[in-house]
């Protein structure tokens, strides 16, 4: 055996290990900073957090910072405000993308690439470009200081229908022939065929839907004005006044709100897997 088959075998085998302890590395750094959140936000009124060096583990465990944040701030109504915004955005995202989708992906018409390049460079738009007059057009039609006017701008969305159409492209034609046979309709074919083939991807984007929505704070802040409809984003800056900032109500705050974010991650992070082997198109 070679000297050079060697190191090529000595290469192959240290491999793996280097993946892995870069992988370890990775989720370190981003799990530190997390553990750090939930650690300030259980340590007690009486600890001090600005210890030196830094205490990662909190030496007087309490949950005094969340009985604070429910009993002396309506995190409660901001919760449900950003769970009806969210869960609504995400409903009429999966509705109306998939339903913009199929026929971008499936139906023969004149100006069919022109439509889908719109829709695509409508990706390449900031927000703060249509910020302006989408306000201005939430006042007119009266829905200013509403949820309507968080949840009717994330309706639909560019990068929705594109990520749909691309998953119905590649949806066997097969599917749809058997399905016309059986006598479904176009609107047959696509709730009877194209939906349950893109499941993983229908999936995908609720997620997106879900955490962009969830996360959004520069659009309710502009739109609202009511304390009673602002979301969780909103209702959290309001514990960081100009005179005072307790660090571990805050941290409580933000916990409070990842929560729901990765549960909906563990929940749902088995119905994406089956995207990578085609079984998502079975059945």
């Amino acid at each position: 055996m070679t000297s050079a088959t060697r190191r090529l075998r000595f290469g192959a085998a240290l491999r793996p290990g280097l993946q892995l302890a870069l992988l370890l590395l990775l989720a370190l750094l981003v799990l530190v900073p997390l553990f750090w959140l939930v650690s300030t936000s259980l340590k007690g009124p009486a600890e001090d957090i600005f210890t030196t060096p830094p205490a990662l583990l909190p030496s007087q465990p309490s949950l005094d910072a969340y009985r604070r944040l429910f009993a002396d701030h309506p995190i409660g109504l901001y919760l449900f405000n950003s769970t009806v915004v969210s869960l609504l955005a995400v409903v009429a995202n999966l509705l109306f993308c998939s339903l913009a989708a199929y026929p971008l992906a499936r139906m023969r018409f004149a100006g069919r690439g022109l439509v889908l390049a719109l829709v695509i460079a409508t990706i390449l738009i900031p927000f703060q470009v249509v910020m302006i007059p989408l306000y201005l057009l939430m006042v007119q039609i009266g829905l200013r200081n509403t949820l309507w006017a968080l949840i009717i701008p994330q309706a639909a969305t560019a990068f929705g229908i594109f990520l749909l159409r691309q998953s119905f492209t590649g949806v066997p034609v097969e599917l749809e022939e058997a399905a016309r046979i059986d006598g479904c309709s176009r609107l047959g074919e696509w709730w009877n065929v194209m939906i349950p083939a893109a499941r993983a991807d229908l999936i995908t984007l609720a997620m997106f839907v879900f955490i962009g929505t969830w996360s959004d704070f520069l659009w309710p802040l502009i739109i609202l004005d009511d304390p009673s409809l602002y979301t969780l984003p909103l209702g959290l800056q309001q514990l960081a006044s100009s005179f005072s900032l307790d660090w571990r109500m805050v941290s409580a705050g933000a916990v409070v709100s990842i929560l729901p974010v990765l549960l909906l991650f563990v929940l749902l992070q088995r119905y994406i897997l089956p995207s990578a082997t085609g079984s998502a198109v079975k059945g």
